[in-house]
């Protein structure tokens, strides 16, 4: 007998409970490839007691319009003999052109009519899902974003240990060949990246240079949780490009849940925009798959170790900032430095990491709080420091989160 899948219960609850509360808007999924946000729709497909219907448009080539408009209808007659409502999955539907305005014009139709039906729709890139949200469905939808697996979630579905997670991260479909490093790292290089990189990127852009395009992606790989500036960047590139090439191909990777570029905080927002980034790959698992020199085998020098706790702290932070409207930056002043700051509202809190290095070196945090009296200081790695400073474990931290 096959396993039974692993749920993860809190997206699915909040699924489950949209699509059976008023008001009845669209339900949509947004998130990176392979976290499992297909499994959570068929998942709600199994237990749905009404008809039901589900389509993906990630086909060798694109469907038109009419493909949404033909599943659309299929679903509206399955509805119109039925005693429970239906449900309408339409997968990867962000592919299509002029999506939104077919969907906004079938949703108002519904709705005018009181068709008993319920829509979810599901989507791997950020930029095109919310263009289209915006541009066409103001008020008329819900929005699950849905991220890589946390450590918490990886620990219950595959035993997996806090270092372990530094070094493979959370893509589920990736987790189960870890005992093989060659073959796992094999998988997530031409299963998740190259599918990212030469698909879903390419349709949310024109790319001139696409040599260029994985050669950035791999610098980003290898600088994980480092200030690097685009200038410098493009001296270790081989191919030809400028700043602004550069910038727009890290606003796609962005777009496509692999990495964040953290603007340094100064409290003025036109400063931070001109900033030197702060790289954040979304997964850890990005950074050794890419860069096999910095885990060999799966097993990772101290110093690299820092880097990729320091990384999966500043991933874990935008995860969690992207369902809480919270803002991630770094801050650095001449000499000093912290290694995140997070923006919450009114609630300003900075964050050093450590990860062997002495928990009492908190000078960074010290000059921050003189410059910001209201923030609260937080070291993650290292034991509650004096002076007005917090300290929580690594695995109360990946666990638990920041309270």
């Amino acid at each position: 007998m096959a396993p039974r899948p692993f749920v993860r219960k809190h997206l699915y609850d909040a699924l489950w409970g949209a699509l059976h509360g008023e008001p009845r808007l669209l339900q949509v999924v947004t998130g990176p490839r392979q976290v499992g946000k297909t499994t959570i729709a068929l998942q709600i497909s199994d237990h749905w007691e009404g008809p039901k219907v589900y389509e993906s448009a990630d086909q060798p080539s694109i469907p038109d319009a009419e493909w949404i408009i033909a599943h659309w209808k299929r679903a509206r007659a399955s509805a119109a003999g039925a005693k429970r409502e239906t449900l309408l999955i339409l997968d990867e539907v962000q592919k299509i052109s002029r999506w939104s305005e077919i969907v906004k014009a079938l949703a108002d139709e519904d709705r005018r009519r009181k068709t008993r039906l319920r829509v979810m729709l599901l989507g791997s890139s950020a930029l095109l899902v919310q263009r289209g949200l915006t541009e066409s469905l103001a008020g008329r939808f819900e929005l699950h974003r849905h991220s890589q697996w946390s450590y918490k979630e990886c620990a219950d579905c595959f035993g997996l240990s806090l270092e372990d997670f530094f070094v493979y991260g959370g893509y589920p479909g990736a987790l189960g060949l870890r005992k093989d490093f060659a073959r796992w790292s094999r998988f997530i290089r031409d299963s998740l990246v190259e599918t990212v990189l030469g698909k879903d990127v390419l349709l949310m852009s024109p790319v001139q240079k696409p040599a260029l395009l994985r050669q950035a992606f791999g610098m980003a790989c290898a600088h994980p949780a480092e200030i690097l500036s685009y200038q410098k960047m493009l001296g270790q590139l081989t191919d030809a490009g400028n700043t602004v090439t550069l910038a727009h191909y890290f606003h796609l990777f962005s777009a496509a849940y692999l990495m964040a570029s953290l603007q340094r905080w100064s409290g003025n927002r036109l400063r931070q925009r001109g900033s030197i980034p702060k790289i954040v790959m979304r997964d850890n698992g990005l950074i050794t798959a890419m860069t096999p020199a910095l885990a060999r085998d799966g097993r990772v020098s101290p110093s690299v170790r820092g880097r990729l706790v320091e990384n999966a702290v500043g991933a874990a932070l935008v995860a969690a900032a992207d369902g809480d409207a919270a803002e991630v930056f770094y801050w650095r002043d001449r000499q000093e430095e912290v290694d995140f700051v997070l923006r919450r509202g009114d609630e300003l809190l900075a964050i050093e990491v450590k990860s062997g290095k002495e928990a009492s070196s908190v000078g960074g945090l010290r000059t921050f709080k003189r410059r910001y009296p209201k923030a609260r200081c937080m070291i993650i790695g290292g034991t509650v420091v004096q002076d007005g400073v917090e300290g929580i474990s690594l695995e109360q931290f990946f666990l638990e989160g920041i309270r």
